[in-house]
């Protein structure tokens, strides 16, 4: 199977620019649906160049990224970053909502006995 010159696997690209930590993660994440210039792709084996637009999920973040490169090799992260341009960079994202959040306390580390007490006091409350 010939692949087109300037064309790569998406999962092995997706791979390469770290946005996955195995390839095998990259490969689920396709299969779980991916799209590609706004076409909804399903099979890891499908090549992508310099110029398509890609959107997927990444934990709870939806990711919007144009492919600007093809790379040879998973090299460290400043190398991945250069293969392609975020059209949602992370600063414009929402930040989580206070509830999804940990508690804090103030003395950091772990709550303390009468911490958990007020926190539990207060869960009671909601319920």
């Amino acid at each position: 199977m010939a692949e087109a010159p300037g064309k790569l696997r998406i999962d092995k690209w997706l791979w390469q620019a770290r946005f996955f930590k195995t390839r095998s993660l990259a490969a689920k994440a396709v299969s779980g649906g991916l799209r590609v210039n706004g076409l909804t792709v399903s099979k890891p084996a499908f090549a992508v160049g310099p110029g398509d637009v890609l959107t997927f999920a990444q934990g709870r973040v939806v990711r919007v990224i144009r492919v600007a490169a093809l790379g040879t090799r998973r090299g460290p992260a400043p190398e991945a970053q250069a293969l392609y341009d975020d059209l949602d960079p992370p600063a414009a994202r929402p930040s989580e909502p206070a509830e999804a959040q940990a508690p804090r306390f103030e003395g950091g580390g772990r709550p303390t006995k009468r911490d958990r007490r007020a926190l539990d006091r207060s869960r009671d409350m909601l319920e």
